[in-house]
């Protein structure tokens, strides 16, 4: 067990909450324990008593107590290993003072879950650079789904970045390579979208999704390369709505229904790629990030002879 600590707030945790800063410096320290420190009095911020949604102040003074080994050992493995910095560092497609943009390879998540201990959040330590924090997540994109992925380098941004995701003044643009053709070149789908066990369905009651699309090419009525921009963010709104289109796309288990098939020289994995996202809104000028295809993408496009340069 260590002895009693007093740490000084550092100046890039300023307005964080005290139960967050707990869970970043002491990230094997769990909830339930944490929140019987704070209820017998054993951490305090300044000498008093603290509760765990306080927002705290450069310069503030925290007391930490004796804890036991498992929170320190917690503390000592937040470290990404060499495998997965290098992993993390060869997915950076863009980055300044204010944020990093990833390609985020299909087939990891970008948070960890119930069997999931490999993730995008468990690597950010990796990705500092020459900053005193690691970057923060500000939206998400399915496991399954490859492409655009935005981090904020500090709390400011963070907070900017979250905001406009929410407002939906940041648009992104996606890829999706179908089985089938929509019957017109563009048009917007409308369908509300509601949860139903572990999927997303068409439902009257549920919320409202919109999705504009267009065709860029197309081999017959067999296959289509369509450009997908999401207006609202729904989870698995263009894969609904591709469905609802009765055109779902190539690799996915979930919404292929009864026509899921094995295409010969296309990988069994989701075509569903984040192209581009505009940040000129945060930017105040124009701003937009493309990540490039992965393989498996590419690979499918030349077998089926579909371009993007439609």
């Amino acid at each position: 067990m260590a002895g009693v600590e007093y740490i000084k707030v550092k100046k890039i945790d300023e307005g964080m909450r005290l139960n967050r800063w707990f869970l970043k410096y002491y990230p094997g320290l769990g909830l339930g324990r944490l929140n019987k420190l704070l209820r017998t009095k054993q951490i305090k911020v300044d000498g008093l008593r603290a509760e765990a949604g306080l927002k705290l102040s450069s310069g503030q003074e925290i007391r930490v107590p004796p804890l036991e080994k498992e929170a320190l050992e917690g503390k000592e493995n937040n470290v990404v290993s060499e495998r997965d910095a290098a992993f993390i560092r060869s997915a950076v497609i863009y980055k300044d003072k204010n944020i990093i943009v990833l390609n985020k390879p299909s087939g990891i998540a970008v948070q960890g879950g119930t069997n999931t201990v490999r993730h995008i959040d468990g690597m950010l330590d990796a990705l500092r650079f020459d900053y005193d924090e690691a970057p923060r997540l500000v939206h998400r994109i399915d496991k399954d789904t490859s492409g655009v992925l935005v981090l904020a380098r500090n709390r400011k941004n963070a907070e900017i970045l979250t905001k406009a995701f929410r407002e939906r003044d940041l648009h992104k643009t996606y890829l999706a390579l179908v089985n089938g053709c929509p019957k017109q070149k563009y048009g917007q789908v409308k369908n509300r979208i509601d949860k139903q066990d572990d999927k997303m369905v068409v439902s009257s009651d549920g919320k409202a999704a919109l999705t504009d699309y267009r065709i860029i090419d197309s081999v017959g009525n067999k296959f289509a390369l369509v450009e997908a921009r999401p207006l609202t963010g729904r989870t698995h709104q263009i894969r609904v709505h591709m469905e609802c289109l009765g055109c779902p796309i190539v690799g996915d288990d979930k919404y292929f229904g009864r026509l899921k098939q094995k295409i010969d020289g296309i990988g069994n994995k989701l075509y569903l790629h984040a192209y581009k996202i505009d940040l000129s809104e945060i930017y105040n000028k124009k701003m937009e990030i493309c990540a490039p295809l992965p393989k498996h993408f590419l690979t499918a496009m030349n077998a089926l002879g579909l371009t993007l340069e439609n």
